[in-house]
């Protein structure tokens, strides 16, 4: 058993390599979105990438929640011995909706354009841009199912490398390239996904990790159906909010768009990534209501101990920093605006943040028959309202709704893994602790003259006040998910 356990990385040891990849991926990202906006400035051509990038970024979407979706399965093949079999048969039960949808977003981009924007010169973009994008999202559908069975090997090394040199090197393409327009981003991202997926394929064909498909077709349809769709419905939530942003006015949606994906990378890079190494272990031993509690809450402090010192950064000092990254168009009040509302989506990324924890959860103990029909109960209600919050307080009415619908959703899952009233109280727990210190700490530090000055004081301060403090709970979170693997 010893040696057994010495084999395994711990979940925070195999969580911060994934981690740090996630970072490399997200950082190659933002430099992408600094050259889009000192390329194309902030008007209607950045409301047309964005536009497309939102598809690329729900199908993407779909490879992560697949990855933990899979994972349990393949953890259970690898001791059966029928791993390749399994994943096999999961590549040929994928190509059943993405091959439609590569041909869909090749032959007619026009008009799933249509659908995306109101804008005519944003359309236009949208639909020089897809049938890139939605090739190069398959492939990381794909990159998500080969870096899953090397998890089910232990193997998160060869997943991260191949993510963070894919990021890389679509950025370089992308920055070498951009001089031939905003296709330029499609022809980054289709590299990106190329090595993101070949890669861990490769390593895992090298290991005879692949083999000829095994297993029932249907099955395996119905699980997709199953898994996907309410990360994809997530992912819909944002939709909506561009599609009410855009009646905002022009530049809006770029704005709400990147204050999004700032967001979304502090949920990726912590809760995500915990998420995703820990799936493995737990699918090995019994998951228990008060295990599945625990284990949700502890990752949910370790990750918002880090989300509240980066809002409160983006909070005070969002617009040098935007105008240091995204150039003069995000000065003055465009930079000040998307600093405030990373801040405003705070209360999302802690719902986000838990949500991302719990959703695998539900795998590991296999119920899921009922997502879909959450889905589009999700999507129902989030219209309503997103049409409120737009109409009342504009983007930060949107990012208020946002948090509005991912809790409600996040109140379902817990309570489908029977952990609703520990879990909740848990995570509002670890949310108020690091949301106090915060407010604190920055709200002294803004007394500064200079706002990147008082954002670095104020990070300073945070990190001194929990490391004297050491609360119970983050503590404890701590020990838990070092000694998980």
């Amino acid at each position: 058993m010893q040696g057994r356990r010495s084999g395994r990385r711990s979940a925070v040891r195999s969580g911060l390599l994934t981690g740090i990849s996630t970072a490399v991926v997200s950082a190659s990202a933002a430099l992408a979105g600094a050259i889009l906006s000192r390329k194309f400035g902030h008007g209607v051509k950045t409301d047309g990438f964005f536009a497309a990038y939102a598809v690329y970024l729900a199908v993407v979407l779909v490879a992560s929640a697949l990855r933990v979706v899979v994972l349990p399965e393949y953890a259970r093949a690898r001791v059966a011995g029928r791993l390749g079999c399994e994943v096999g048969g999961w590549a040929l039960a994928l190509a059943v909706p993405l091959v439609p949808a590569v041909a869909v977003a090749i032959a007619a981009p026009h008009a799933v354009a249509g659908l995306l924007t109101t804008s005519p010169a944003a359309r236009s973009s949208a639909a020089e841009l897809l049938p890139w994008l939605v090739p190069a999202a398959a492939a990381q559908v794909y990159a998500g199912i080969g870096a899953s069975a090397l998890a089910a090997l232990d193997d998160y090394g060869t997943a991260a490398f191949a993510f963070a040199t894919g990021a890389v090197a679509g950025v370089a393409v992308i920055a070498a390239l951009v001089d031939h327009g905003v296709v330029a981003f499609g022809w980054g991202l289709a590299v990106n996904g190329a090595l993101a997926a070949g890669i861990p394929l490769a390593v895992l064909a090298a290991r005879r990790g692949l083999a000829r498909p095994g297993g029932s077709l249907g099955k395996r349809l119905r699980v997709l159906v199953e898994g996907v769709s309410l990360p994809f419905a997530l992912q819909g939530l944002y939709l909506i909010g561009y599609r009410f942003a855009s009646g905002l006015g022009t530049g809006r949606p770029t704005t709400f768009s990147y204050a999004y994906l700032i967001a979304s990378l502090l949920v990726a890079v912590t809760a995500t990534s915990i998420a995703l190494v820990s799936s493995v272990p737990l699918s090995r031993s019994e998951l228990t209501p008060e295990r599945a509690g625990r284990h949700v809450v502890a990752a949910s402090w370790i990750s918002l101990a880090i989300v509240a010192g980066a809002a409160g950064v983006f909070a005070l000092a969002g617009q040098p920093v935007a105008k240091a990254a995204l150039g003069s168009s995000y000065g003055g009040g465009t930079g000040t605006e998307l600093g405030r509302l990373v801040a405003y989506l705070a209360p999302w990324t802690a719902a986000a943040v838990a949500l991302s924890v719990a959703f695998p959860l539900l795998f590991v103990r296999g119920r899921a028959r009922w997502l879909p029909l959450l889905a589009l109960g999700a999507l129902g209600v989030h219209t309503l309202v997103e049409w409120a919050g737009s109409a009342w307080f504009g983007l930060s009415g949107i990012a208020a709704g946002l948090a509005v619908t991912t809790a409600g959703v996040l109140v379902v899952l817990l309570q489908a893994l029977g952990a609703l009233g520990n879990a909740l109280r848990g995570v509002a727990v670890a949310a108020l602790s690091c949301a106090v210190p915060a407010v604190a700490t920055f709200g002294v530090s803004s007394l500064l003259p200079t706002t990147t000055g008082a954002a670095a004081l104020g990070l300073l301060l945070y990190a001194g006040v929990l490391a004297a403090w050491r609360p119970t709970g983050l503590v404890s979170a701590w020990h838990y998910l070092h000694r998980l693997g």
